[in-house]
């Protein structure tokens, strides 16, 4: 059993590592996660997003999620930000549609154009 000393010490390193993952983040992926989208596997692209990520050890790079968009059609659904460019919208996203994005999105910075939905300026 840990002690409480133990405890405060985990808290402790837990909450530096959130402070600098979070002030180096250099793109958020958001992975839509409502009902549409885990039917349509969301599930699955959110973890392929988060072991290719890891993979690579891309410490500024963060993944969350967020509810439906609208666009049930389209699901599931993932956002990639970063800040000064265009918001990518990325459609129909499946396991090995994550993988590409990871590689040429994420790490080379080539938005993959034809799983695009839209982009925002």
């Amino acid at each position: 059993m840990k002690t409480l000393a133990d405890l405060k010490a985990i808290r402790e390193k837990a909450q530096k590592e959130m402070k600098l993952r979070n002030a180096n983040v250099r793109i958020k992926v958001i992975v839509g996660m409502g009902t549409s989208g885990i039917a349509a596997g969301a599930k699955e692209v959110m973890k392929t997003f988060l072991d290719e990520i890891a993979t690579r050890s891309l410490t500024d790079v963060v993944v969350s999620q967020t509810g439906e968009k609208g666009l049930s059609s389209m699901e599931p659904v993932v956002d990639v930000v970063e800040e000064g460019k265009p918001r990518y919208c990325y459609g129909s996203m499946n396991v090995e549609k994550t993988k590409r994005v990871v590689a040429e999105h994420l790490v080379n910075g080539n938005p993959v154009k034809e799983f695009l939905i839209s982009t925002e300026e």
